[in-house]
């Protein structure tokens, strides 16, 4: 992050809603827009051109949708630094699970309204990340049982890892999961890395998507 503060580019085809999502981020005196982009092509230029901390990106775009945007952000050496979070209006799951599995650090709703807007932003530049709550709710509801598609770790995650798993992807942040397992913040983000290691994931929300799918979110607390 810049002496600017967290630089944000914004990709969304309506010049009405870039214009919101700028009025809402520049609202604050930690964050600046340095770019718009009308369509996918556009976002992953201005991505390399100008390297922003943050691309919000919606999912339906001319000439490249949304997760295609977020597949060659998130997933290029050069620009993986830069930390893509997904603001759509649609929340299907056709569009959430590729999302996340491309490596965005969030997925929001357009009607979220600007707090969690901001909150995703800040959140994301600290490694963090941000889900809707119903996009959220939604995800654990459908996950009943593991997968058994699944990739083997790379390395056995201790009971205190799938707690911690579990716990990251119902959305808490390391300071909620510290609190509640009475652990210091540091300690959470210490198994947190241990964690996206062993599972071969970039971000907490990679963490996530594994928890979803193997159950480890609907696992009762351990001592």
């Amino acid at each position: 992050m810049s002496g600017m503060g967290i630089r944000v580019l914004i990709a969304d085809d309506q010049a009405m809603v870039r214009q919101g999502m700028r009025r809402i981020l520049e609202s604050q005196s930690d964050i600046s827009v340095v770019g718009e982009a009308a369509d996918g092509v556009a976002a992953v230029e201005l991505v390399q051109s100008l390297r922003p901390d943050v691309l919000l990106v919606d999912i339906r775009m001319p000439r490249m949708d949304g997760l295609e945007v977020t597949r060659l952000v998130a997933g290029s050496a050069a620009t993986r630094s830069v930390k893509v979070v997904v603001v759509t209006t649609f929340d299907l799951d056709e569009y959430v699970y590729p999302a996340l599995r491309y490596g965005a650090s969030g997925f929001l709703l357009k009607r979220s309204g600007a707090v969690l807007i901001i909150e995703a932003v800040r959140a994301a530049v600290a490694g963090d990340s941000m889900i809707s709550p119903s996009i959220t709710v939604r995800l654990l509801k459908h996950v009943t049982q593991p997968s058994p598609a699944l990739p083997a770790p790379t390395e056995s995650l201790t009971a205190r890892e799938v707690e911690i798993a579990g716990q990251v992807a119902q959305g808490k942040t390391n300071a909620d999961i510290a609190a509640e397992l009475f652990i210091s913040p540091g300690t959470v983000k210490t198994h947190v890395a241990a964690i996206q290691r062993k599972l071969n994931v970039r971000n907490r929300v990679g963490v996530a998507v594994y928890a979803w799918e193997a159950g480890y979110a609907s696992q009762p607390s351990t001592d």
